[in-house]
């Protein structure tokens, strides 16, 4: 109660650079790590320990020193009842088609989760297979896969406790919706059916010891067989590599059921991976390594027969699909069907009865839809709404019917049918928002970054903003794995405008917005020109007027986490706030922990002696410089996250509240009994949105 009353006069009474507070003690300790003779502290590696009591009882004390913060913040009720207002809205999927059956996701609005239907016509009513509100409460569990037979009729499904990536699945038959015995425990990835239902293939790891489940590594992945009807000890190994323990391996059978597809992916490569199969209707059933020589990316569209048809960007940046006779397989004999054009080939289908292809490419994160025949030729281009991102046509081989989604940062999620027969497209529904988005603009500009090169960033603010630098303005990023920043809806992102606030996206490198080369760009040694983006779009929004460094917050999740620390490191006196989530903060440690191993390709290899020096360069972590005034600090991490384990997010925060020689608050939100995304739930989702818009909110001043 002291607390909650001594911060009420700090938040209320006084400017944001006032915060005078106690923050938990975190021992230091006098671990000291030798790399090829450099001498690393790491004081704060007892936090790795998520389970001991001390880590325990600091976790407890940094949350109630959050809670005591932010639940006095004024405005914080309003910000939670409008989520809760502007997310009452129903909420369709794009549908899907497998045999006569229609599937998909549907919300009434507030519901935690989704519940996954089905109907027998577009129009009929849908029954309901799986809801996830009536999992028992107390398990925190959410719906983690789902997995429909081509014919429609069988469904395999899993489930993730606390939100996790270890997860259990289950079967159901969908016409009589009766739960069969089948479970499988211990999966990590999805599960791909036969193709007469009679079982199906997924991958799992060993199961780990008690205690260390959200810790241990993950490493020798093996493709398994589950026969239904029988106990997963039973089930059959289909492949493994002892020899490469940290392939990533994944197994699916072609629509056909003539091939089984195996999918390898070596970590140590960046973007490259190879495709074996095996054909099934021969008496041996070996392995054939079509694609082993891990060059390039190679993705299967489908296969007519003995065709394969293949995404690569074997000697094509912006990618091209090629077509395999895997009869005569050598290079040589290889068909080019689509080539490289100067546009991103993101994605690509075989559908109409195979004799259509149709590809989504993009151009500063644009989405745009080509449909050409299964030999190559033109037909057309689809016609959208505007500008944004498109998703879809997943479908079968086979089928003349097919859905895509389109939206925008103002225009909510439309979603198509598109008939191969009529060739024509249409409209089926779209959500109706509670919100005149006819309030706000968006644009696209272009600024330079600190080496001259010209980078896209996308701005949504709303209309009639004066350029003074007083807009409060929150930026954004990704930055890693080639993942692309496009203009998507956000129902989220309209609260942040109707507080009067900039929303600006940059297209930094280390994404996929311009192709392998853009994303190539910003990994290992080149990671500090991702740095270097994010801070020139920073500098530009300040330079333009359209905010200034009090008003200026910064976030990012996940690798954009590791942005945001690195970011604020270089230039804590560029940012008025900022919010750093479940980031892999200590890039020297990284590899040890479940499936972190897999990034070395990403950041590089703090064991190899070449790439040591440039990680300990950039290391959220270790580069944090004592006696430094930094921006106020929102750091977010959960206690069951298996994917970036929350020891990174500990040890950065205790270190940088250490560091702090200002009175701005270097703050921990860490949420129990959650994975990486941080909530089971959308309740718990909108909690945690609305303490990071408090946040920046009373950081920023925004009501001033």
């Amino acid at each position: 109660m002291k607390l909650i009353i001594i911060l009420s006069v700090l938040v209320i009474c006084a400017s944001p650079g006032a915060f005078d507070i106690e923050y938990p003690e975190a021992r230091v300790s006098d671990q000291v790590d030798d790399y090829f003779g450099t001498l690393v502290p790491d004081p704060y590696r007892w936090l790795e320990d998520v389970d001991s009591d001390e880590t325990m009882e600091w976790i407890a004390a940094q949350n109630d020193l959050w809670e005591g913060f932010i639940e006095i913040i004024p405005h914080r009720e309003w910000i939670r009842e409008r989520f809760e207002d502007i997310y009452d809205y129903q909420r369709y999927s794009m549908p899907y088609k497998k045999g006569e059956r229609y599937f998909f996701s549907l919300n009434d609005g507030l519901q935690d989760h989704s519940i996954f239907c089905c109907r027998e016509s577009l129009d009929g009513e849908p029954i309901v297979l799986i809801n996830p509100n009536e999992f028992p409460e107390e398990e925190r569990l959410s719906l983690a896969g789902i997995v429909v037979t081509d014919d429609g009729n069988m469904l395999a499904w899993a489930t993730s406790e606390s939100g996790s990536d270890w997860s259990t699945w289950y079967v159901m038959d969908i016409e009589t919706q009766a739960a069969l015995s089948d479970t499988i425990l211990w999966s990590k990835g999805g599960v791909s059916w036969n193709a007469d239902n009679s079982g199906f293939y997924y991958t799992r790891y060993e199961e780990p010891e008690e205690g260390q489940e959200y810790t241990e590594r993950n490493v020798g992945q093996r493709i398994m067989y589950h026969r239904l009807g029988t106990s997963q000890d039973q089930d059959s190994l289909i492949y493994e590599r002892p020899d490469k323990p940290e392939w990533m391996i994944g197994a699916y059978e072609t629509e056909d059921g003539r091939y089984l597809i195996i999918w390898v992916w070596d970590s140590s490569l960046v973007s490259k991976n190879g495709m074996f199969y095996i054909d099934l209707l021969s008496e041996d059933r070996q392995l054939v390594e079509l694609l082993g020589d891990f060059d390039a990316q190679y993705s299967l569209i489908g296969n007519i027969g003995e065709y394969f048809y293949v995404r690569t960007n074997l000697d094509a940046p912006h990618e091209r699909i090629i077509c395999i006779d895997i009869n005569n397989p050598s290079r040589d004999n290889w068909g080019e069907i689509i080539s490289e054009s100067e546009e991103i080939l993101e994605s690509a289908s075989i559908l109409n009865n195979s004799e259509s292809l149709v590809l989504q490419y993009s151009w500063d994160a644009y989405s745009k839809i080509c449909l050409y025949d299964i030999k190559g030729e033109f037909q057309k281009e689809l016609e959208l709404p505007c500008r944004g991102t498109v998703w879809g046509f997943w479908a079968l081989q086979s089928d003349t019917e097919t859905f895509y989604s389109f939206s925008s940062f103002l225009h909510p999620g439309e979603v198509y049918s598109y008939d191969f027969e009529t060739a024509e497209s249409s409209f089926l529904w779209a959500p109706e928002i509670n919100a005149d988005l006819s309030q706000y603009d968006e644009e696209q500009v272009f600024y330079e970054s600190q080496d001259g090169t010209m980078i896209p960033m996308f701005l949504v603010y709303p209309k009639g903003i004066e350029l003074d630098g007083s807009n409060p303005t929150l930026l954004t990023g990704y930055g890693g794995f080639g993942v692309s920043m496009t203009p998507w809806f956000s129902t989220a992102r309209l609260v942040w405008l109707e507080m009067g606030g900039i929303y600006a996206i940059p297209c930094i490198r280390g994404g996929g917005e311009y192709g392998e080369e853009w994303h190539l760009a910003g990994i290992k040694e080149n990671r500090p020109v991702v740095f270097g983006d994010f801070i020139s779009a920073a500098e530009y929004l300040i330079k333009e007027g359209y905010t200034s460094t009090p008003k200026l917050a910064i976030s990012g999740g996940s690798n954009g986490g590791t942005l945001v620390g690195a970011c604020l490191n270089m230039r804590p006196d560029l940012f008025g706030a900022a919010a750093p989530a479940m980031g892999v903060m200590d890039l020297l440690r990284f590899h040890l922990f479940t499936i972190g191993w897999a990034w070395v390709s990403e950041y590089g290899d703090p064991d190899n002696p070449d790439e040591f020096d440039f990680l300990l360069g950039y290391s959220p972590y270790h580069n944090i410089e004592p006696d430094i005034e930094y921006p106020p600090v929102m750091i977010s991490t959960a206690d069951h996250d298996d994917r970036v384990v929350p020891g990174h997010s500990f040890k950065y925060g205790a270190r940088l509240q250490a560091a702090q020689a200002g009175n701005a608050p270097i703050l921990m939100s860490i949420h129990a009994r959650a994975g990486h995304g941080g909530a089971v739930g959308l309740s718990e989702g909108l909690d945690q949105l609305s303490d990071m818009y408090a946040f920046f909110w009373q950081m920023l001043r925004m009501s001033e």
